[in-house]
């Protein structure tokens, strides 16, 4: 009887489906995500009206819940119950994995601590799309979400990041990309790096290029949408001439005024702050520059 008994247990706890989901065209989504979300009982959801319209598209009706970051701590104990009597629940974000840089982990380590089977459905991701099409190296990567908004706190977390090998990868506000690029540039080095924005959707985009490149092209269009920026491993090559040294202080100055297309006044502003420094401080460092080549001459 008691093994019986345990058996009956076992079969009445429900399943929690991590789905994948689209990150912008609605027709990336595999077949087992929609037969997953047409058989559960209940979809949780980071916003049910964006939800609703993915389901709308597929002609999908099921019963949705709202779980996101602000009522995760009540929700995750609710559906929890539910799951330990046999629901069967997927749990979806807005777009791509949930748990990728969106909530939902309190609720995994709540069923695997009470033994509810978690099961992923693999889906679209941002992170590994923009990889894929950067150019940059990916044999190893890091990826670190989102990093600090203060820019104190995002040079910090940069500063911790200059002696990775690997390519990294981060989400960024548009709103902050441009400040982010220029911090990436200063703390990291002049590397090679992609921004990737709007991936699969209609006005999709890949900027590549130096980072101090994309600094000029943000300066000149700003991004907007979802963005991911990708950075590479500091070039060697690269690493051989200091990003604050007097002779390619100058030699950025012109390679600005030339590729970037900037006057030189412009261009004299974006190299100093590439390198921490005021335009006055950068001007004076070029002018001693100039003045010590002549009297070595």
């Amino acid at each position: 009887m008691s093994g019986a008994a345990a058996v009956d247990t076992k079969t009445a706890l429900g399943c929690l489906y991590l789905v994948g989901t689209p990150i912008g065209n609605l027709e990336d989504i595999t077949l087992r995500a929609l037969r997953i979300l047409k058989e559960v009982d209940q979809i949780a959801c980071e916003d049910t009206r964006h939800t609703q319209k993915l389901l709308n598209h597929y002609e999908i009706r099921k019963a949705l819940i709202s779980y996101h970051e602000h009522n995760e701590m009540t929700r995750a104990p609710e559906l929890l119950i539910a799951l330990e009597q046999g629901a069967k629940i997927a749990l979806v974000s807005d777009a791509g994995m949930p748990l990728v840089s969106d909530p939902g982990h309190r609720l995994v380590t709540l069923c695997l601590r009470h033994h509810v089977p978690v099961v992923p459905v693999p889906g679209p991701s941002a992170v590994l799309a923009s990889l894929a099409a950067s150019g940059l190296p990916n044999e190893e990567f890091l990826f670190v979400g989102f990093l600090p908004a203060r820019t104190g706190e995002r040079r910090r977390a940069l500063e911790r990041l200059r002696i990775e090998d690997r390519t990294i990868i981060l989400y960024e506000a548009p709103h902050r990309i441009t400040e982010c690029v220029a911090d990436a540039r200063e703390v990291l080095g002049n590397r090679n790096a992609c921004i990737a924005r709007e991936v699969t959707k209609l006005h999709e985009e890949f900027r590549r290029g130096k980072l101090s490149e994309l600094f000029a092209s943000l300066e000149d269009r700003p991004a907007k949408g979802e963005i991911t920026l990708l950075i590479a491993p500091e070039d060697p090559a690269d690493a051989r001439t200091p990003a604050n040294s007097v002779q390619s202080l100058a030699e950025r100055v012109e390679e600005l005024i030339h590729q970037a297309k900037l006057d030189r006044k412009e261009a004299l502003k974006l190299a100093a702050k590439e390198r921490g420094l005021t335009r006055r401080e950068a001007y004076d460092k070029m002018v001693t520059a100039r003045d010590l080549q002549k009297s070595d001459s």
